[in-house]
């Protein structure tokens, strides 16, 4: 991804705090939910890498690799009833697609912007539907972050999640949200 040195060193902080949450989450958890874990710390600190703006144009095959795999992992977990699993399949092969569209060379169709090209990387249908599906996912996963009316709390009283670094569903959900919100950012840099 290239674009402005200060936002992409911002989204590679962004992700990289994300993958060492999720690291410390895996560290806790046990079966499913480690694997799920595990998962989003490498997407994490994959978008992270991918997010440098020194990043060298011809690593582009372990992008292709880890995030392969990944989707492969996101396929076998879809298909045994994880539902998140296909969510981990979309960002994986969308991380594949960005780092192909990224390798293309200048001035060739689709070639990167970032690389000297006129237009746009990748294929507008595709990068729009990306662009699309982590839109809903950010608003979806936005709303369930904001509280449900309810009585007021007195302060310093522990609520559902625990007040803990790294307890509480609010936070995994505020890490899958930012990490969307990185994917967004890093679509609309093609």
């Amino acid at each position: 991804m290239h674009g402005p040195a200060l936002s992409g060193w911002l989204l590679v902080t962004l992700c990289a705090a994300s993958g060492a949450y999720c690291l410390l989450r895996m560290r806790r958890s046990a079966g499913d939910e480690r694997r799920t874990a595990g998962g989003e710390a490498v997407m994490g600190f994959g978008m992270a890498a991918m997010a440098l703006p020194v990043s060298p144009s011809d690593a582009t095959w372990p992008y292709v690799t880890v995030f392969g795999l990944a989707a492969l992992l996101g396929l076998l977990g879809a298909v045994r009833g994880g539902a998140h699993h296909l969510h981990h399949l979309v960002g994986s092969l969308a991380m594949v697609y960005m780092a192909v569209a990224m390798a293309s060379p200048p001035g060739a169709a689709g070639a990167h912007a970032g690389h000297g090209a006129a237009g746009g990387a990748g294929i507008p249908l595709v990068t729009g539907a990306l662009l699309a599906y982590f839109g809903v996912y950010v608003l979806r996963s936005g709303t369930r972050l904001v509280p449900a009316a309810g009585p007021a709390r007195a302060p310093g009283a522990a609520g559902a999640g625990g007040g803990s670094l790294g307890g509480g569903a609010e936070l995994t959900l505020a890490c899958r949200l930012s990490m969307a919100l990185a994917m967004l950012a890093m679509l609309l840099t093609l």
